[in-house]
């Protein structure tokens, strides 16, 4: 056992966080960092140390979570949902305010985002409100003062930035006008009664956070989502996790690039109006994907852990892996035009596995391009018929496109991967 089992452990315990989902040098990096700001002569002394102290708990896990978000990050899920808000209010006889959370919500963007997309939306301010939570009360502070650098402004068009930011020294303020539709605390998913004395949301925004827990945590967590989810509303999740929500019993909602899912059947996609927002001309992947190798890539915000790996007939040298890495690490930072340069370099040096024709088309996905996105998730399905974010994302794309046939021989194709897979695992 690691030396370091103890903070792994401590770490899980605390926030789900699973260290196979991060790479185990990240979470030591963080002790060594605290171990020196706290004046510990060793790791016993800091852990010690770690013991008495709230405070210092609370540091280490700030020093392991890296928030990495941007404003109208996924720019689909935004116009889906000022689409289906204006719905939610006319089934609701717009009897009362639209109740919707975001969670993590990190130093403010995704909240804030929301908040902005309704009212472009034409939302009245007392038609809805928004609760943003975090585990990091930095971050949630940071997200109070409302103050953000460029980089919290990615893509060429930014003009929401001119109707609801002003410029001041050290960044941009936002509006009073947004700040009012927001409210935020510290708060931590892991915690069973975490608002179970609310009513539930209409929807709810909780992205590239599973995807660090392990199986149990995932289940638990689900089942708190699912309870802060009215019957009839949605959830947002990140890319990665389609497949995931669908082994949980949700269905994706069928619109393209939204990554939203509810309880209800599938029914037949409207088309989406004129999207108010803004859609950058590249628009970056998420910065939390899971990667089917034996290297987990870094991570800038652990929050969970990365879904099992599905098992390959090929196993990646370890050159391999190291290409694999590097193409997750860039697509999640955003460099989607390297991690796509990336991609092309392993196929001309390495045999093609279908990781790598997943990422193409999640890269072609996120960019709009759907009939190239399909290209790319159809090939890596004929090298691994079952996998199985390949099947929800392209699932997703065909239902879009008006194909529901089509979407659901996949999603069935997805359900049986997962029963076999439930009756290997239980052998």
């Amino acid at each position: 056992m690691s030396s370091d089992q103890r903070f792994f452990d401590f770490l899980k315990d605390r926030i789900g966080l699973d260290v196979a989902s991060v790479g185990a040098a990240i979470i030591e990096r963080a002790v060594r960092q605290r171990t020196t700001a706290s004046k510990a002569l060793s790791a016993d002394e800091y852990w010690q140390t770690l013991q008495g102290s709230r405070d210092e708990q609370q540091a280490l896990i700030e020093a392991v979570i890296v928030p990495e978000t941007w404003f109208f990050r996924y720019p689909e899920s935004f116009a889906t949902l000022a689409k289906l808000a204006s719905k939610r209010l006319t089934e609701i006889n717009h009897m009362r305010a639209l109740r919707i959370l975001s969670l993590p919500c990190s130093t403010g963007e995704e909240p804030y985002s929301i908040a902005m997309a309704l009212l472009d939306a034409g939302l009245k301010p007392h038609q809805f409100k928004v609760k943003g939570m975090d585990v990091s009360p930095l971050s949630v502070e940071k997200a109070r003062r409302a103050v953000y650098g460029k980089n919290s402004f990615r893509g060429q068009d930014i003009a929401f930035r001119e109707r609801y930011f002003s410029a001041e020294d050290d960044g941009y303020k936002l509006s009073e006008r947004v700040l009012e539709q927001v409210r935020l605390q510290v708060a931590n998913l892991l915690d069973p009664t975490l608002l179970a004395n609310e009513p539930p949301y209409d929807f709810v925004f909780c992205r590239n956070l599973l995807i660090y827990f392990d199986q149990p945590t995932q289940q638990q967590v689900f089942e708190v989502l699912k309870r802060l989810t009215h019957v009839d509303g949605v959830l947002f999740i990140g890319p990665a996790e389609g497949s995931l929500l669908g082994r949980l019993g949700m269905r994706s909602i069928g619109i393209a690039q939204s990554f939203a899912f509810s309880r209800q059947s599938l029914a037949e996609p409207e088309p989406l109006p004129p999207t108010v927002l803004p859609t950058p001309l590249q628009t970056p992947l998420p910065a939390r994907q899971p990667l089917r190798s034996a290297t987990p890539p870094p991570r800038s915000r652990p929050f969970a852990a990365v879904v099992p790996l599905t098992n390959s007939t090929k196993t990646p040298n370890s050159d391999a892996a190291t290409l694999l890495a590097s193409i997750a690490a860039l697509a999640n930072e955003g460099k989607s035009t390297e991690a796509r340069a990336a991609c092309e370099l392993y196929l001309r040096s390495h045999e093609p596995v279908a990781q790598v024709f997943y990422w193409l088309g999640l890269l072609s996905d996120v960019a709009g391009r759907a009939l190239e996105a399909q290209g790319f998730y159809r090939k890596a399905l004929y090298l691994e018929p079952q996998h199985p974010d390949a099947l929800m994302h392209l699932a997703a794309l065909l239902q879009s496109q008006g194909d529901t046939a089509g979407a659901r021989r996949l999603q069935e194709r997805a359900a049986r991967s997962e029963r076999a897979a439930d009756s290997e695992r239980k052998r």
